[in-house]
């Protein structure tokens, strides 16, 4: 019988790479391994490979720190290494744990699953999480809605997350807590807000305070109360009325179901004021109220809660103009007003402060009538005359022509300064314009030029009208002669010859020609000045005022035609 064939050098080699390479092939994965034996607190176990491997049996223990092990369990365990120095198989219960637990987590993450795991340690910026062997990572934000200050009630309870990021190479995994919990808030609120319908009054809880609002749960939805529906009368910030954990009445205004979002309103449970108002605080009523807001453009006046009305720096002072509200009146402070316009649509009042006042140009008016001597400080000197301050905070202007006889009005302006006492007397008193015309020359009659002059046996004054022979037509104008005898000469201007420019000509007037003019003043040498385009003008004046006014559909064509006709009627019938 032949005799086995010993085997060779190349078949060792060949024995020996198929056992390195089937052993090799074990590492870095989960096998199955069969307890052989417990020594002290190892376990040993055969996983079929040339020597066995030991594992702390605490890597068995469950939950309650006990290690449930007996000789002859199968168990599945990771290799870490074949053989280490001491020939033994390096092997790891919470490693494979780990690994089985990562593939679960992955199929999960995929599909979009939620995960229980149990949070068990705190790290800088959150908190550790066991995911049945995996470790994730708790950011601080992810734990709740809001921000929770102590965690020690949620520690080690199991609990579900959601993953938000997993990268197994570097055995990274994050997770939230507070996405389930927004999640399950979703799905209530979408049914608490099928629940809910404009108009309804419900109840809640104010739960926060902003510049523009406050929001209150009302009971696992919240809604906006905002600053403008919390009461008719004005609320310049929540917090004046409202305070955090404040239980309130509220009716829906609206709801948006897409969005989620409800808006609440207090003072839709109260009587609106503006239904009333209209009757209570109409035109020209004198009414107390009390300044709440002051601005550029004027002042807010409360005249009952709910009900504000506008004074405009307009209508705030007869003699302060182009000044800040806020130096005539001061917050709180209570004042009578005026109502001068209601606009219940708009839910606005115009009111005016200076209304309740005397207009003091009127008082001043019946004080002092035209021809009334005063007294007064000099307030301001232009370059066109003097304001001087009167009583009632009113100023009167006296016009540089005004100042003094006999001197131009530069030197007339020179002979005074602010600041100096001067009498005066009242030549003008316009209410409507806020003006006040006075004169101090008018008080020095002594000096004052003769205002009339005789024509040929006539003393002429001012505004007469004469009848006037043309000597002679020069360039700037024509010269005249009154009176029979002729001794009276007067030089009518070119801008004098007529109020229209076309016939402003010295040209069309011919020696002998008569013509009639008004007397507007007097020379220094007492010779009248004369005006044809005055007297035009006066009598169109006296035309209208007889006739027609501008507003009466005539036009001035036909009013003077009228005057004309009545003149000619008049000469006939004589």
């Amino acid at each position: 019988m032949a005799s086995a064939a010993q085997p060779t050098r190349d078949d060792f080699a060949a024995m020996l790479e198929s056992s390195l390479g089937k052993n090799q092939s074990f590492e870095g994965r989960v096998v199955r391994g069969i307890v052989t034996g417990l020594e002290n607190d190892l376990a040993v176990i055969d996983v079929g490979l040339k020597s066995e491997g030991r594992i702390p049996l605490r890597e068995f223990a469950g939950p309650d720190g006990k290690a449930d092990l007996k000789i002859g369990d199968e168990v599945e365990v990771y290799v870490d290494r074949v053989e280490n120095a001491n020939g033994e198989a390096m092997l790891s219960r919470d490693r494979a744990r780990r690994e089985a637990s990562w593939d679960a987590l992955e199929s999960q993450f995929a599909a979009g699953e939620r995960v229980e795991g149990i949070i068990f340690g705190r790290v800088k910026g959150g908190f550790t999480v066991d995911l049945n062997g995996a470790v994730a990572f708790l950011p601080g934000s992810q734990v709740d809605i809001r921000p929770v200050r102590d965690v020690t009630p949620l520690m080690n309870l199991p609990q579900p997350f959601q993953i938000l990021k997993m990268d197994r190479k570097r055995g990274n995994i994050v997770v939230s807590r507070r996405s389930i919990l927004e999640e399950s808030r979703a799905e209530q609120r979408s049914g608490l807000i099928l629940s809910l319908a404009e108009g309804q009054i419900v109840d809640g809880t104010v739960k926060n305070i902003t510049d523009y609002g406050a929001f209150v749960d009302l009971g696992g939805i919240d809604g906006l109360l905002h600053v403008t529906d919390m009461s008719y009368k004005r609320v310049n910030h929540p917090s004046e009325v409202l305070n955090i954990g404040d239980v309130l009445r509220v009716q829906i205004i609206r709801i948006n179901r897409e969005t989620q979002r409800i808006s609440l309103g207090m003072k839709q449970l109260e009587a609106d004021p503006w239904t009333t108002a209209t009757a209570k605080y109409a035109v020209d009523t004198r009414h107390t109220g009390r300044v709440t807001n002051i601005t550029e453009y004027g002042a807010f006046v409360e005249l009952e809660a709910g009900i504000e009305g506008l004074v405009h720096v307009s209508e705030m002072s007869w003699v302060k103009k182009n000044v800040h509200p806020g130096k005539i009146v001061s917050t709180s402070q209570e004042v009578e007003v005026i109502v001068l316009e209601v606009d219940e649509e708009k839910r606005r009042i115009s009111l005016g402060l200076k209304q309740a006042q005397r207009n003091p140009w009127e008082v001043f008016a019946e004080q002092y009538p035209v021809g009334s001597k005063i007294e007064g400080e000099v307030k301001n000197a232009t370059e066109f005359g003097l304001f001087i301050g009167l009583d009632g905070e009113v100023d009167g202007m006296v016009h540089m022509s005004d100042i003094a006889w006999g001197v131009t009005g530069e030197q007339a302006l020179g002979r005074h300064h602010k600041g100096e006492r001067v009498h005066a007397v009242v030549l003008e008193v316009d209410i409507e314009k806020e003006r006040i015309s006075l004169g101090i020359k008018q008080l020095d009659s002594a000096q004052a030029p003769r205002t009339e002059v005789s024509a040929g046996g006539t003393d002429l004054k001012k505004n007469d009208i004469v009848t006037a022979t043309v000597i002679v037509a020069r360039d700037g104008g024509i010269e005249v002669s009154l009176g029979d005898d002729g001794t009276t000469t007067a030089f009518i201007k070119r801008g004098d010859l007529s109020r229209d420019r076309d016939e402003q000509r010295a040209e069309r007037f011919q020696p002998g020609q008569k013509v009639d003019a008004m007397v507007t003043g007097f020379e220094k040498g007492r010779k009248p000045m004369l005006s044809i385009k005055s007297l035009q003008i006066s009598e169109e004046k006296e035309a209208v005022a007889q006739y027609g006014t501008s507003d009466s559909g005539a036009t001035l064509g036909n009013i003077l035609g009228a005057a004309f006709n009545k003149a000619r009627e008049d000469a006939d019938k004589s």
